[in-house]
């Protein structure tokens, strides 16, 4: 949008706090090559276009705004004579991207000393080279640092996950690898008393009976039902009475088993009635022998199903094998990131699930969003363990006017007010020396702000701590890497 000339006074322009201590010829040179222009109230130039004036404004009121999940949010708002926008970093030439960082409207008529970008560049290196080698030197210094520590945030992540999964994994492994030698142990002993029962004075049709009861009794096994504390030793005392009844003084021992496997004195009954009284001993052994093959099958179907769940939720937290934009089941990836880091959240802190399960699936980078929540998780935990080490989680997903809300919740001291409006802020941090480089939110801010339009917010009480992600539902174009750099201040 073009405003109105004006006439261009050296003295005027020479009263704003930006140009005034610049010489006679200097402000003569910015009068002859910029101009002065008169806007009426509405837009004056719009986030993303090139950015090819910088703005001084003389009089007036103007408002900096960002779009943020397509909805414009004020940033800025002054009449102070002297503030400045536009094309600021003209000077950087084309290393790099020259758009407006923000859009500016003006809300009453407002005077601007207008400089085209190529002009503002060219005084300011022949003016100032010191101060524009120094600028760049911080600019580009920043983005280095910024991005060499975001990757080595990313590696200590990956470092800390990798323990973590190789915790989990450990103990499904390891009770796998015990049950497959105790089984092995089981299955010889049960061969052994087959052995003794097949060489007794047995008839056929008694040993087919003992089959026929074996197979019974593993499939009685797979329904077991789940017995409370009290219930269990109820049954136990019960079967072991019955036991020492009927001639096993051992009953004690073999009692807790059978009662796993959900057995009770009926079956005993039953299985007492179909065998003779003199190979009863033989055949409840033999079947405690099936009972305890049964339960350790299942129980290293148990670890191996646990240890591919791992897998699974390895893949789906990385999305190796994903495309990086998708529609995405965000319940899903936080169901991954939860076990992924169960090992650091540990078992004093309470993990709350409280999922809207109608959401619908959202458009976005997957393993990017993972990032996001390992970030917010990270912190929730770290907050808990400084306020004593017991707390609880909560991870919440509502909707909330036409976006998703990913809510994570702690009970830990709370974010101080002083600090609020700077968490997000690149290398700001209020962890220890040591424990934190002050990007993991920085990041995250982009990621959920630059990459999917989203907002990302915090709500602090002590006691009650609120990191809320806002996702689009509709798809938008994904924004391209460069984008996806620009830094809270920058948006400001």
């Amino acid at each position: 949008m073009s405003g109105q000339l004006m006439p261009c006074s050296p003295k005027e322009i020479g009263s704003l706090f930006l140009f005034e201590k610049l010489t006679p010829e200097q402000l003569g040179r910015l009068c002859s090559e910029g101009r002065v222009e008169l806007f009426q109230p509405g837009p004056v130039y719009a986030e993303g276009d090139p950015a090819t004036c910088f703005f001084v404004m003389i009089e007036g009121t103007v408002v900096l705004s960002r779009q943020v999940g397509g909805t414009d949010v004020e940033v800025t708002r002054s009449s102070q004579r002297g503030a400045y926008a536009g094309a600021m970093q003209a000077y950087l030439g084309d290393r790099v991207r020259q758009v407006y960082n923000n859009s500016m409207r003006v809300t009453e008529p407002t005077r601007f000393f207008v400089l085209p970008a190529d002009t503002f560049a060219a005084v300011i290196s022949e003016w100032f080279p010191m101060a524009v080698h120094l600028l760049e030197g911080l600019f580009f210094g920043s983005k280095n640092t910024q991005a060499m520590i975001g990757q080595r945030e990313r590696l200590l992540a990956l470092g800390s996950l990798s323990a973590g999964l190789t915790h989990e994994l450990n103990n499904p492994a390891a009770a796998a690898v015990r049950a497959t030698s105790t089984l092995r142990e089981r299955v010889a002993k049960m061969r052994h008393k087959l052995a003794v029962i097949a060489e007794g004075p047995f008839s056929r049709d008694a040993l087919a009976g003992l089959i026929e009861i074996q197979e019974r009794t593993a499939e009685r096994v797979a329904k077991a039902p789940a017995l409370s504390p009290l219930e269990a030793s109820d049954r136990e005392d019960m079967l072991t009475e019955w036991l020492e009844d009927h001639g096993l003084d051992h009953g004690w021992q073999l009692a807790p088993t059978f009662v796993q496997a959900g057995l009770d004195i009926d079956w005993l009954e039953q299985v007492a009635a179909a065998v003779d009284e003199e190979i009863l001993p033989g055949a409840i052994g033999w079947l405690n022998y099936t009972i305890e093959t049964e339960l350790l099958m299942n129980e290293i179907e148990d670890s191996t199903t646990r240890i591919s769940h791992l897998v699974d939720a390895a893949k789906q937290y990385s999305q190796l094998d994903r495309a990086p934009y998708r529609v995405v089941d965000v319940h899903e990836l936080l169901d991954s990131t939860l076990l992924m880091l169960s090992g650091k959240i540990g078992p004093h802190i309470q993990v709350v699930k409280d999922y809207d399960r109608t959401l619908p699936q959202v458009p976005g980078y997957p393993a990017e969003l993972n990032q996001v929540w390992t970030n917010l998780i990270d912190n929730a935990v770290c907050a808990i363990n400084s306020a004593g080490g017991d707390g609880t989680l909560t991870v919440r997903t509502a909707l909330d006017h036409e976006r998703m809300l990913v809510e994570f919740r702690d009970t830990g001291p709370g974010v101080p007010s002083e600090f609020r409006s700077r968490i997000f802020d690149p290398f700001f941090t209020t962890k220890p020396v040591g424990q934190g480089t002050g990007l993991g939110l920085d990041i995250s801010w982009r990621i959920v702000v630059n990459k999917h339009h989203g907002t990302l917010q915090v709500e602090s009480v002590p006691g009650d701590t609120r990191f809320q992600v806002l996702l689009p539902l509709t798809a938008e174009t994904p924004e391209s890497e460069a984008s996806a750099l620009t830094t809270p201040e920058e948006a400001a």
